[in-house]
């Protein structure tokens, strides 16, 4: 054999093994695709570290509770996207964006950690900046109808197809086949692979729910091996059809006492001698029952949990864990979920007796303070004992729904003269001040992405409270000074005492009440009719949309000709004459004028179009032409991934990021 020979078979070794070191990584890539009209529904594995609650995980992956499942022991969740073939990679992706909370790094690491090889992120040296919205893509698969579903998973230590196989309960060929995967023993960690699925993965997921007890021990082998033998279920199935007599008498014994121990409780808390009245040292009655109440949020909150609360220094702190119950209220008002009560000494001390450095500001209904209350921050509402039917409103609702994008409730005190509700503290304040002349008030003007971002969030939560909880609701006081902005300006609906439940008739949904809410917010049958909709808080969000866009007010103070008194005139109408003569994004001079300045003109001018008409449509006179708030979240999804990467095209020579304009 030649040199030349033997130099040719060298090389020709070398690329086979390339190719064949390609076959065996193709998994870890996204499946390629042709059809980039496919859309279908797909999951993903996601295994969150310490620091990525529930809601963080909400917003990671743009997806409502409903759309995450889990597997407990496993510590995964699994989340459910939407899946499509992007036209420009030809590969499966499905969108969504990422906050970030730090300046620390850059911001292809953070993304990367973040999602813990399931994502795409952006192909950048930029570094991070808290605040900033990140366009990221996640990797997912659409299956070829042998199967309902593909599920992204990366691969950790000590994975096989063999323990894949038995933990998801899928044939090792599928697996097999939907990676190709030619070397079983060829899986490192980090791979992302593919899991075919005939259902739903994992069980629903309660953001409260209590880790289920440990299974029964298994023999060993059966855990060694990952799963158990038809005889071992079988014999398993069987011994629990022969239950000893003895049994079956003890445990009914056990459950009649439990009975009668449940019927002497609810005769002592019903009886005077539970209960009694005490007055504190400012002439301020509460009537206490001896019973600790339910904290009704998501448990985020550690002042929140009746067993949280510590002694110090040896003193009785037994008040702290009455409950105060209005007698306004009257009984039956909570059905399932009861809120934690705190006492009124506790509320005066955590708000520094209501002093004018902690208040917030003032609402319809009362005035909110800074507090500091059990070590966590919050806000409480102080109102007066008229407003009963307002705070009972509010309390109902927001022990029911629960959302990132919904000021959590915490809990209340109550007076015989006061009425006091304890919400999260959210920390920029309304979105109010930092549109509307913003310097004034000590704050930094918005950039569009994070004008486009908080118009998003809001809508997710309307949506919520439209569609998506058990019984829908409207807000009917949809207003920028009811949207909050938390430490990296998200978007949070806020006060809910005049929220409503709607009821469904055979026209649609429907809720007759006296007329109350904001002007310039108003819908015009609500106005004339007192019908209150879903579509009437559609309005209120498209007045809203066109705050965010122009930084004025709902109502403009305007001088009208040949007086001296100002005129105030809706900015609906106002902006809505603007579109009139501004036909497409290309000639939109007269829209212009109504930009807010603040901006420096650092935006898309399609992008902001875009958004004109959304609000356009929502605030059109017939309720029956304006989109739902599906529709609407629908549509700020598109337009901010649009903004974002409008805003990628601009690297290395903008002023502008994804935080706040800096006005550089």
């Amino acid at each position: 054999m030649n040199l030349t020979t033997s130099n040719f078979l060298i090389l020709s070794f070398f690329i086979f093994f390339f190719f064949t070191s390609l076959l065996n990584l193709s998994f870890s890539k996204p499946m390629n695709c042709s059809d980039t009209s496919r859309l279908c529904t797909s999951f993903l594995a996601f295994k969150p570290n310490q620091n990525q609650s529930f809601s963080v995980i909400q917003s990671m992956f743009d997806v409502l509770p409903a759309d995450i499942t889990a597997d407990i022991s496993g510590g995964y969740f699994f989340i459910k996207k939407n899946c499509s073939c992007l036209t420009t990679t030809h590969q499966y992706t499905t969108n969504t964006t990422f906050t970030i909370r730090q300046n620390v790094g850059y911001v292809y690491n953070v993304v990367v950690s973040a999602y813990s090889g399931l994502a795409f992120p952006p192909n950048t040296r930029r570094a991070a900046r808290a605040g900033s919205v990140v366009s990221v893509q996640l990797l997912c698969g659409c299956s070829s109808g042998l199967w309902n579903y593909l599920m992204s998973y990366v691969a950790v230590a000590g994975d096989s197809v063999q323990s894949l196989s038995s933990r998801f309960g899928v044939s090792m060929d599928r697996i097999e086949e939907v990676n190709e995967i030619l070397n079983l023993d060829n899986i490192t960690a980090g791979d992302v692979l593919y899991i075919p699925l005939d259902s739903v993965p994992g069980e629903a997921y309660e953001t409260r729910k209590i880790n289920p007890p440990a299974p029964s021990p298994a023999p060993a082998s059966s855990l060694a091996n990952g799963n158990f033998s038809d005889d071992q279920v079988n014999h398993t199935a069987k011994s629990g059809s022969h239950v000893p007599y003895i049994w079956i008498v003890g445990g009914l014994g056990v459950v009649l006492a439990l009975l009668v121990l449940c019927i002497l409780v609810c005769i002592c808390l019903r009886s005077s001698s539970c209960s009694s009245s005490e007055e504190d040292g400012n002439g301020h009655n509460f009537q206490i029952l001896r019973k600790s109440g339910f904290f009704c949020g998501s448990g985020r909150y550690n002042c929140c949990r009746s067993g949280d609360f510590r002694q110090t220094n040896g003193e009785n702190q037994s008040h702290h864990q009455v409950v105060a119950i209005p007698k306004a209220l009257g009984d039956g008002m909570f059905e399932i979920e009861k809120p934690m009560v705190f006492t009124y000494e506790e509320i005066r001390a955590a708000t520094d007796e209501f002093s004018d450095s902690n208040l917030l500001g003032h609402g319809n209904y009362g005035s909110v303070y800074f507090g500091l209350l059990r070590e966590q921050e919050v806000a409480v509402k102080r109102m007066t004992a008229t407003k009963t039917k307002e705070f009972a409103a509010e309390m109902k609702v927001l022990c029911k729904v629960h959302h990132s994008n919904l000021v959590e409730l915490i809990g209340y005190a109550a007076t015989v003269d006061e009425l006091f509700v304890v919400y999260e503290y959210v920390q920029k304040g309304m979105l109010k001040s930092h549109l509307h002349d913003p310097q004034s008030k000590g704050n930094t003007p918005l950039s569009w992405i994070m004008r486009n971002q908080i118009a998003l969030d809001a809508a997710r939560g309307l949506e919520y409270i439209h569609e998506h909880t058990k019984t829908h609701y409207v807000h009917r006081d949809i207003k920028t000074s009811n949207i909050l902005l938390d430490e990296a300006f998200r978007g949070k609906i806020s006060d809910f005492g005049l929220a409503k439940l709607v009821e469904k008739t055979g026209e649609g949904e429907i809720s007759v009440t006296k007329v109350v809410g904001t002007y310039g917010y108003l819908a015009p049958e609500y106005l004339s009719d007192g019908l209150a909709t879903s579509k009437s808080d559609v309005y209120a969000f498209g007045v809203v949309l066109f705050e965010i866009i122009s930084g004025r007010e709902a109502v403009i103070r305007t001088e009208a000709m040949g007086t001296k008194n100002p005129e105030r005139r809706p900015l609906a109408s106002i902006m809505l004459g603007a579109l009139k003569n501004s036909p497409d994004s290309m000639n939109m001079s007269s829209l212009k004028e109504f930009v807010d300045p603040n901006m420096m003109d650092l935006y898309p001018h399609d992008c902001l179009f875009k958004i004109a008409m959304l609000a356009k449509q929502c605030v059109d006179d017939d309720p029956i032409l304006r989109p739902n708030m599906k529709q609407v979240v629908i549509s700020l999804s598109q337009i901010l991934l649009s903004s974002i990467e409008w805003e990628a095209t601009l690297a290395g020579n903008s002023q502008v990021f994804s935080g706040l304009v800096q006005g550089r």
